[in-house]
């Protein structure tokens, strides 16, 4: 049985506040400031409080899920793809990055592309999706 925790120390409070501020074209952080603009016309309270309706669980406690959520999804994506996933993908970027020539820029945009279309090859082709115990074995169907 779920245990609920009262304790007034845990408790934190924020406000949602929108946000439409300015930013400069060179500014590296100009595609998330533009994102948090356009969501701030959004009142996540509303799917909140249906979704708190629908399911009993408290406000607070899915905007906690939600907020924690969106924080550790780098995290999580790192698990799931796991460290040497990550540092196949991040190697060609280096490597351009380390010339700064836009012709080795390209050649790591194809080599990214290549990689993630392996990735993604399971989730279109049913072929490569099964696991060896569908398709019999190691050497397709039916072989052992």
């Amino acid at each position: 049985m779920y245990e609920q925790h009262n304790d007034p120390s845990r408790v934190r409070q924020i406000s949602l506040e929108p946000w439409s501020g300015t930013w400069d074209d060179d500014d590296p952080n100009s595609n998330f400031k533009a994102d948090v603009a356009l969501y701030s016309l959004v009142d996540p309270l509303v799917t909140l409080r249906g979704l708190s309706a629908a399911t009993e669980l408290p406000l607070g406690a899915l905007a906690h899920y939600v907020l924690a959520r969106f924080a550790t999804a780098g995290s999580s994506g790192m698990l799931e793809l796991g460290p040497a996933i990550i540092q196949r993908l991040w190697e060609p970027v280096a490597q351009a990055e380390e010339t700064g020539d836009d012709q080795d820029r390209l050649r790591a945009y194809g080599q990214l592309r290549e990689l993630l279309e392996w990735l993604r090859g399971p989730l279109f082709d049913v072929n490569l999706s099964m696991t060896s115990y569908e398709t019999g074995g190691a050497g397709g169907r039916g072989e052992a």
